[in-house]
């Protein structure tokens, strides 16, 4: 039995040191500011529109609140949800806020093409905002966001 024991101990501490995720570290130096800065972390987030304050924390907060405000008002679930079974539905959305501060690059992944369609449709009618700054300079910020939505039966 104690030999069973260490050797699942054995197993799950080397599966556990080989099955470790590759993490992209982001490195940010006076002379080197990267492109495009994860929400997360940018010294600035960019502001949307009616958001104020000299606080980063409050500023994201607000974004956060607003931009899933909007999606709430303008995500057309009958329409991307025509013919889906009921159920609970998870749709993940990624944009970028530019330097100028329109959102680009967005893309979405949900279990149907209907649903990505209405999510980048939506996304797509975001407001221009301040765009967010790193060193005091203007850069893209990468922003996700989960959209998780039920149909009854």
């Amino acid at each position: 039995m104690r030999f069973l024991v260490v050797a699942l101990f054995f197993f799950i501490s080397t599966n556990t040191l080989v099955a470790q995720e590759e993490v992209e570290i982001i490195e940010i130096t006076e002379d080197k500011i990267p492109e495009n800065i994860p929400f997360a972390i940018i010294e600035k987030v960019p502001v949307y529109p009616g958001c104020t304050g000299d606080d980063n924390g409050v500023l994201k907060q607000c974004m956060s609140e607003n931009v899933s405000a909007f999606v709430n008002q303008n995500f057309n679930i009958k329409k991307a949800a025509k013919g889906l079974l009921p159920g609970t539905y998870k749709v993940f959305v990624s944009f970028k806020v530019d330097t100028k501060g329109k959102v680009t690059n967005i893309r979405s992944r949900a279990p149907t093409k209907k649903i990505e369609k209405e999510a980048i449709k939506v996304m797509k009618k975001l407001p221009r905002m301040i765009p967010g700054q790193q060193k005091g300079k203007n850069v893209g910020v990468l922003y996700s966001l989960p959209i998780t939505f039920k149909l009854a039966k």
